[in-house]
């Protein structure tokens, strides 16, 4: 809430990303940024490994959009983060709306 209410609407995913990272160092937040989660198949590791933009202490994946609308897909890429990860809860949030949107996703 803090990043929108500063910010505001209109910039790049990159540039909310970049001010989450400091909102979490300033309040002494555990986080991971562009986190890596291979995919196991069958007996292999898959070649293409997903990023999570945060993992927050360490069970919260959260996934940064600036978009004119949040869609299947976007739920769909946190879904599958949450699938690999192993982790319990996700968040997906959307910066580019007058007031904050988020989803939250628990499997």
């Amino acid at each position: 809430m803090e990043v929108h209410r500063n910010l505001g609407q209109g910039f790049s995913e990159i540039v909310y990303k970049d001010a989450l990272e400091y909102e979490f160092k300033s309040q002494k937040i555990s986080f991971s940024r562009e986190k890596e989660f291979k995919v196991h198949y069958k007996d292999i590791i898959l070649p293409h490994h997903f990023y999570a933009d945060f993992v927050v202490l360490d069970s919260i994946i959260l996934e940064v959009k600036s978009v004119s609308q949040l869609t299947k897909a976007h739920y769909a890429q946190v879904i599958n983060y949450l699938a690999v990860s192993d982790l319990p809860l996700g968040l997906l949030i959307n910066f580019n709306e007058d007031s904050l949107k988020y989803k939250r996703f628990v499997l």
